[in-house]
């Protein structure tokens, strides 16, 4: 049982509630748990929106999408790799 939990990398939930959410995630088709994980996105996204927004309620919809982008994958590149997208996303 741990080594299951391992993998799923659960350490803060008790382990027949890990066990138990994973069977009823497992129990799921692939088409469900990917509308799942696209509508967990969508309220993500929705959310950051909000607080962009709420911190500069003048955003132009280019500059929103820019923050999105900047809040959702800005540490996943190196700053070069970031403003090389960013410059093209802006020309298109």
């Amino acid at each position: 049982m741990s080594e299951e939990l391992e993998a799923l990398n659960i350490f803060d939930t008790h382990p027949d509630v890990a066990i138990r959410f994973r069977d009823l995630m497992m129990s799921k088709t692939g088409q469900e748990r990917l509308l799942m994980g696209c509508s967990m996105y969508d309220a993500a996204k929705q959310i950051v929106r909000s607080a962009i927004y709420n911190s500069r309620p003048e955003i132009t919809d280019e500059e929103m999408k820019k923050e999105i982008f900047l809040r959702f994958y800005g540490n996943d590149f190196c700053r070069a790799d970031r403003e090389k997208f960013l410059s093209a996303r802006m020309s298109e």
